[in-house]
């Protein structure tokens, strides 16, 4: 029993025109041909195009497959073994890839346009955008959270690496003030309360007093930001909270 084409083109999912290239370059030749001269394929043929399809989705090259299908020598193993090493090769590569436009995303869609590297560079291992999206369900409406995204779009690398500068050498400062046992309303601590508002104000949004008390009550109340300011000494959190408190006070009296 024989087959046309245009059959083993819809049996095969492929094109009549990729089984002309076939039989053009001697890889797929059919077995026979019609009293009009149209090519007819055979079970054999069909069998040999099966492993074509099998070898050409591992992704050799045709002439790979030739050569694996006609040439005596070839040891199909070797190939696979080789076409194994560059598809696990390329999946890497391609996973690479994906993590770097899905960084991409996230950072565009928060406004930080630095490219994988440059954000390793500037943030290390900790992730700018951890709890992005819950800010957003948080504070998505508000002004100061658009205000903080305009901001944030027009920032460069090193404008990035300006703000964390501050930031370490904030957080070094205040560590060492509550270390040195300072009372958290000291015009040491108030003054750098006063310094950490300002920083806010400075790099992301307006933050009066009000709002600046507001932060200090959620640095205390959820757990996430408690641990990241008692990683600087412990106990820094409620020191921080009640010095910004205090500041307050004494600017708003």
């Amino acid at each position: 029993m024989s087959y046309s084409v245009g059959q083993v083109a819809e049996f095969a999912g492929i094109t009549v025109r990729t089984l002309h290239h076939y039989d053009e370059i001697g890889l797929l030749v059919p077995g026979g041909r019609s009293h009009a001269g149209h090519r007819r394929y055979g079970d054999a043929d069909l069998d040999r195009l099966q492993k074509i399809l099998f070898y050409r989705e591992l992704g050799f090259p045709l002439d790979e497959v030739t050569a694996l299908l006609d040439d005596p020598e070839a040891d199909p193993r070797a190939h696979l073994r080789r076409q194994h090493e560059l598809l696990t090769a390329r999946i890497e590569r391609l996973q690479k890839m994906a993590a770097a436009v899905e960084h991409a995303m996230e950072a565009r869609r928060m406004g930080i346009d630095l490219t994988p590297e440059e954000r390793f560079e500037v943030f290390g291992d900790k992730d700018p955008e951890q709890y992005a999206e819950e800010a957003e369900q948080r504070w998505g409406g508000t002004e100061a959270y658009a205000e903080s995204q305009r901001r944030a779009a027009r920032y460069t690398k090193a404008d990035w690496q300006r703000m964390k500068a501050e930031v370490d050498d904030w957080s070094a400062r205040y560590a060492a003030l509550v270390t040195a046992a300072e009372p958290p309303a000291g015009e040491r601590a108030m003054d750098m309360a006063e310094e950490h508002r300002r920083h806010i104000s400075a790099w992301f949004y307006d933050c009066p007093h009000e709002m600046h008390r507001c932060l200090a009550e959620m640095y205390v109340s959820d757990e996430r930001f408690k641990a990241f300011y008692d990683s600087m000494a412990p106990g820094l959190a409620a020191h921080l909270k009640e010095a910004i408190e205090a500041n307050a006070a004494r600017h708003t009296a």
